[in-house]
C-alpha cells in the first residue's frame, strides 16, 4: 500500500480558502476550479481544498482536520507564533511545551487547526 500523499480539507468557500493558503504557504494553487483547489507541497504531498456544499457524500463534521507543519527548534515555533498571530489568525493554543516538543495551533477561515511543532 502506498503512504498517503493528498490531504482535502472541507471549506465554506474555495476562492476565500485559497486567497488564504495562497499567502500562508507563501505559493499560487496548481489547480483552481470554483469548487475545488490544489496545492503542490514541498514534500510533494497535495493539500486540496474543496467547497463543502457540493461533497458527495456530505462532509461533516466542517473545520474537523488539522496540518501539521514541524520547524527546526521552539524559537522557530515562537517565531511563527508571532508572525501568524500579527497576520490576525486565531491562536487556539499559544505556544506550550507538550510531551512532543514545543507547539502552538492556529486556526483557519474554517476552523481547521494548523499546529506548528519542534519534536524533541
Amino acid at each position: 500500500m502506498s503512504d498517503p500523499n493528498f490531504v482535502i480539507l472541507y471549506v465554506d468557500d474555495a476562492a476565500s480558502a485559497a486567497s488564504f493558503y495562497g499567502d500562508l504557504l507563501g505559493r499560487p494553487p496548481i489547480e483552481s476550479s470554483p469548487t475545488f483547489v490544489m496545492f503542490a507541497l514541498d514534500s510533494g504531498v497535495m493539500l486540496g481544498l474543496w467547497t463543502k456544499g457540493g461533497v458527495e457524500p456530505a462532509a461533516t463534521p466542517p473545520g474537523g482536520g488539522e496540518l501539521g507543519f514541524s520547524v527546526a527548534d521552539a524559537a522557530a515555533v515562537d517565531g511563527l507564533h508571532r508572525e501568524w498571530r500579527g497576520r490576525g489568525l486565531a491562536i487556539a493554543q499559544p505556544p506550550t511545551e507538550m510531551d512532543f516538543g514545543r507547539t502552538f495551533v492556529a486556526l483557519d477561515p474554517d476552523g481547521h487547526r494548523l499546529r506548528v511543532f519542534a519534536p524533541r
